[in-house]
């Protein structure tokens, strides 16, 4: 039996800031785009995390694993998994970075 997979933001300041996207912009069509593997195949659309590098502030807000995609040279997207039944698991999408240099230092490289 395969899972269901539900894609949900973080929290509902990261989704208005998503929903006030134009439809017209590339970062909203790729972030959709992504959201449409995930659910295909979340253990293996996105790279994921080595734990010593997830940053402190995942774990945090109990967060313990972590992947990122590619949405393009300079954008990425993270996201977490939980399984909330035996039929479901639940991705959440914790934040995305439109500039490198944002990426680099949450993740302190």
């Amino acid at each position: 039996m395969d899972k269901k997979v539900i894609v949900k933001f973080k929290n509902p300041l990261l989704k208005k800031n998503f929903d006030e996207l134009s439809e017209d912009d590339p970062l909203k069509k790729r972030i959709r785009r992504t959201i449409e593997g995930i659910k295909q195949n979340p253990l293996s659309y996105g790279q994921p995390i080595n734990k010593s590098k997830i940053p402190k502030i995942y774990f945090n807000e109990g967060f313990t694993n972590a992947f990122w995609v590619d949405l393009s040279k300079s954008w990425r997207l993270i996201y977490t998994l939980t399984s909330t039944s035996e039929v479901e698991i639940l991705a959440i999408i914790l934040e995305w970075f439109t500039s490198h240099k944002d990426y680099e230092k949450r993740f302190n490289y």
